[in-house]
């Protein structure tokens, strides 16, 4: 989406996004410490193993007797079966915790998602929500589930095998432990690039997905417009990109951890280097001890650099994810609002008033944050039951009121009264629960039909199904279908024409019998057939309804009970269609502009008919 600039994240890798993010573990904290008491356990069965071999050496091998050997024999194999069960154990744990806190951080994504407000979505590429959702969220629960345990392991190992050789031989453990310094100071050189270079390739990640999900969405109208090639350079553009910082932080990566190895190589050089000493002193078991303590203790110190490396791409993920998931509504209701009526997900239905359906708007203002100014001191009072129409050029501001009457933005100056009440002292589901929606562009959910009827109040019953079809004239066409309201409409109700999906669209809106209904360009790109029938059904429906028609064909809107031409925010005529014709102003020089035009799109296709 063009416009969209994505948050960059630039701090140094931390533990507050972490902290945050470990309140998805916490219900699996049991788990997690039973992961972690495993691989402390695990640590301390690989530290006992070279003492057991020191044992060996000075017990049976420097002394020639294999006196006591079975009994040696059942200790090491006993330590091996803790060692695998332990393994076994850890492997099913992490197991659990990454599919449950992936399950869980989705879970909470989704809410957030059916929270957030209406402009989120209108600068919001689908893309960034898609590569949040699934490949960052995957990243997240492995990084959970396996990583940050393995920590554990590292840490144990790493602090058991310094002791053991501290408490053998101080002298030579400080000089193997030397090399730790230049490895703390190559890691923070490392972390940051890995980093660095891992945010680029999460940003655009969720670029590609857009990419995917407009040229799938949009494929025939690239074929039409014959874009194949110039969207295939785009995506090229985005997948360059995407290569050339993944082949930047790979070779960080396969850089830093040669660096390490060659550290550790260094630390084991040294050990051997004196070793010869420890033998003549101390035996044969305790060199053997202290070169295999050498050479594993840089295995965790490995592990550790592979994990700091993941978490480097983790992090990329977790703001991103983070960002989301905490992102707040733009319009809320206040506590007071939701002590008395609930939220969206706990609504308290018996303390809602019914809405008679007056609305005021008082002074009302709305700026965008941009600071656009799109409305300015616009007062309008609308009686129960009565049909207003909207009308103008575009970008009058039609579309604003209307989305300022459903509260899917709030005026920034002045209120809106319904029934005389501020809306902002009642919650958004008790007026969203209230309205009827029709948009110029229908959208059907997959499934059946009767399934995207009563897609608003899932307990209706096919019967009132039926009536909501009948009262908009759906019932024709729907009953005409081999399989009637059990024909599937295909995703995006692409199995259908566009006039029947706005007709079941009507249906849908109709169902939950709302007091306030909106038809914002509802009938602007149907065919004139389907026209006649929604103008049918608008009869039907609007009756006795607080209503608002946006309408781009005049024609549709003649027996409103109130026209308001709108012109940069403002009412600049108001009145009935007889008289507005008979003052001969904006609204009689737009009718007939558009009466002209559509007389002469007839004869245009008469004559063609006609060749």
């Amino acid at each position: 989406m063009q416009g969209f600039k994505e948050k960059d994240f630039d701090e140094k890798i931390g533990f507050s996004i972490w902290r945050r993010l470990l309140k998805f573990a916490l219900p699996y904290r049991r788990d997690l410490i039973a992961i972690i008491v495993a691989m402390v356990f695990t640590a301390a069965a690989d530290i006992a193993l070279p003492l057991l071999t020191k044992y060996a050496i000075d017990t049976y091998i420097a002394s020639n007797s294999l006196q006591g050997l079975p009994g040696f024999m059942a200790v090491y194999a006993v330590i091996f079966g803790i060692q695998g069960a332990l393994v076994a154990f850890f492997v099913r744990k992490a197991s659990k915790v990454e599919m449950y806190v992936s399950y869980d951080i989705r879970k909470e994504g989704f809410k957030r998602l059916q929270q957030l407000s209406f402009s989120f979505y209108d600068h919001t590429p689908v893309g960034y929500m898609m590569a949040r959702m699934t490949s960052d969220v995957n990243r997240l629960s492995e990084t959970i589930g396996w990583s940050l345990t393995d920590v554990a392991w590292s840490i144990c190992f790493v602090l058991g095998v310094a002791g053991a050789m501290l408490a053998m031989n101080w002298r030579l453990a400080l000089l193997v432990l030397v090399v730790l310094p230049p490895l703390a100071v190559v890691s923070l050189y490392f972390q940051k690039k890995i980093l660095h270079y891992h945010r680029i390739i999460r940003r655009t990640n969720s670029r590609i997905t857009g990419a995917f999900n407009e040229g799938i969405s949009g494929a025939k109208t690239s074929k039409t417009l014959v874009r194949e090639q110039a969207n295939l350079e785009e995506f090229q553009v985005l997948t360059e990109e995407m290569y050339r910082s993944s082949v930047k932080s790979a070779t960080f990566s396969a850089i830093y951890m040669p660096i390490v190895m060659v550290l550790g190589s260094i630390g084991t050089a040294l050990a051997l280097w004196q070793g010869g000493n420890i033998a003549l002193l101390t035996g044969f078991g305790t060199l053997a001890a202290f070169l295999s303590y050498t050479t594993q203790f840089f295995d965790p110190v490995q592990q550790l650099a592979r994990i700091f490396a993941e978490l480097q791409s983790a992090q990329a993920a977790a703001e991103r994810v983070m960002n989301l998931v905490e992102t707040q509504p733009e319009i809320t209701d206040s506590q007071g609002v939701e002590a008395i009526y609930g939220d969206v997900f706990a609504p308290k239905r018996e303390n809602w008033e019914p809405i008679k359906g007056r609305v005021t708007f008082q002074h009302t203002g709305f700026a965008y944050q941009s600071g656009e100014r799109v409305l300015e001191d616009f007062n309008l009072d609308v009686r129960p039951g009565e049909r207003i129409a909207l009308v103008g050029e575009t970008g009058a501001g039609k579309s604003t009121i209307v989305n300022l009457l459903c509260r899917f933005y709030e005026p920034t100056e002045g209120k809106i009264l319904i029934d005389g009440k501020d809306y902002r002292a009642r919650s958004q589901l008790w007026l969203q629960s209230n309205l009827g929606y029709v948009l110029q562009s229908p959208h059907l959910f997959s499934g059946t039909i009767a399934d995207n009827i009563r897609y608003g109040n899932r307990s209706a019953s096919l019967e009132q199904v039926r009536r909501a079809a009948r009262l908009v004239h759906a019932d024709g066409f729907i009953e005409a279908l081999e399989k009637g309201y059990d024909t599937q409409v295909g995703e995006g109700g692409n199995l259908l024409s566009t006039g029947q999906k706005q007709l079941i669209s009507f249906a849908r809106a109709i169902l939950p019998d709302p007091q306030l209904f909106v038809l914002d360009e509802a009938t602007s790109s149907i065919d004139t057939e389907t026209e006649a029938l929604i103008q049918q059904a608008i009869y039907n429906v609007l009756e006795n309804r607080t209503s608002f028609i946006v309408a781009h064909r005049l024609s549709t809107i003649r027996s409103a009970d109130r026209i308001l031409v709108i012109d940069g925010g403002r009412i600049v005529e108001q009145g009935s269609h007889r008289e507005l014709m008979g003052q001969k102003g904006h609204y009689y020089e737009l009718y007939t502009r558009q009466f002209m035009q559509e007389r002469q799109d007839d004869l245009l296709g008469g004559r063609e008919g006609a060749g």
